[in-house]
């Protein structure tokens, strides 16, 4: 029943009847028609299997900025279906579907080069759709301010990948990214920071613990370990000993801590390769997480244990 229709105006009853085949709606009580030639928005057909309802929808896929148009382009024919057609009409259609191509905007070009590389490097790093379109939508905006131009499209999208990353709050390195893309490290931070500057987007610092699962994943570590290198993170920021440092190295170095206390000992190699760290930044966090944290008595504990 339509929200604006509360009560009759006549009577003032709010005993309505909402007659759906005739579109009215009436008053019980009176009599009184309040309401008539009402759109009807429900499907006037009905289906009984998934093909029929796809066969009846009228409206097409949703939008999207993974693709150049959004999903709201049209195209001139499907090359295999031109070639059933005749001669001249044939020639026809091949002439429009040039000149469509022709009279494209230098954006939608650049859009479809970069969106189809922005594909690539999201289905190598396995990221969800949802970062996937943040990007897109990142690196629209950037080719629509003039962004792009004096710097490689490839840097671009990475910028805008990484950048989409942590607002999503997805953990990606630079260096991931770098592998991804072929891209220098170095040259996707300036990229990113730049894109980032000019759109106005607020990112906050990455959470050194949104890298603890991945890590402990690849090294094969326990959750116990997980769960303990969480909580040394959580009291390392309250004393304010990450701010200042990167959330891989910390990240890296408290899970080699817990590793220790619980007895799964891995090489600060192992653990350097896995984060894509120095075993240096490793040993450096590793000595502050000991000496601010007293961590040292712990670690004791476990050898104890094992002798």
């Amino acid at each position: 029943m339509s929200e604006m229709v509360k009560k009759c105006p006549e009577c003032g009853g709010i005993n309505l009847f909402w007659n759906r085949e005739k579109g009215e709606i009436i008053c019980r009580d009176c009599g009184l028609v309040i309401e008539d030639k009402m759109v009807d928005f429900t499907q006037e057909w009905r289906e009984f299997d998934s093909s029929e309802s796809e066969s009846r929808r009228r409206t097409g896929a949703p939008m999207t900025f993974t693709q150049f148009d959004q999903g709201l382009g049209t195209e001139v024919g499907q090359k295999s279906d031109l070639f059933k057609l005749d001669g001249a009409d044939r020639n026809k259609f091949f002439r429009l579907r040039k000149w469509q191509y022709r009279i494209s905007t230098a954006i939608e070009r650049n859009l479809k080069l970069a969106l189809a590389e922005l594909k690539r490097v999201s289905s190598f790093l396995k990221l969800p759709k949802s970062v996937e379109e943040e990007a897109a939508r990142i690196y629209t905006l950037a080719v629509q301010r003039g962004l792009v131009r004096g710097r490689s499209m490839e840097s671009v999208v990475a910028g805008a990948l990484y950048a989409a990353c942590r607002r999503h709050e997805v953990p990606r390195t630079l260096d991931e990214l770098s592998e991804a893309s072929g891209i220098e490290k170095k040259e996707i931070g300036r990229t990113y920071r730049f894109v980032t500057r000019e759109l106005g987007l607020t990112i906050l610092p990455s959470n050194p613990a949104d890298y603890i699962a991945r890590f402990a994943s690849a090294l094969k570590l326990s959750a116990e370990t997980q769960s303990k290198a969480i909580e040394i993170l959580e009291k390392a920021q309250k004393i304010e000993l990450t701010s200042g440092r990167g959330p891989t190295g910390i990240a890296s170095a408290a899970l080699y801590v817990s590793a220790l206390i619980h007895g799964e000992k891995r090489t600060q190699r192992e653990v350097a390769d896995v984060a894509g760290v120095t075993e240096v930044t490793i040993r450096n966090r590793y000595k502050e997480l000991l000496e601010e944290l007293k961590l040292e008595k712990e670690i004791k504990k476990t050898k104890k244990k094992k002798r």
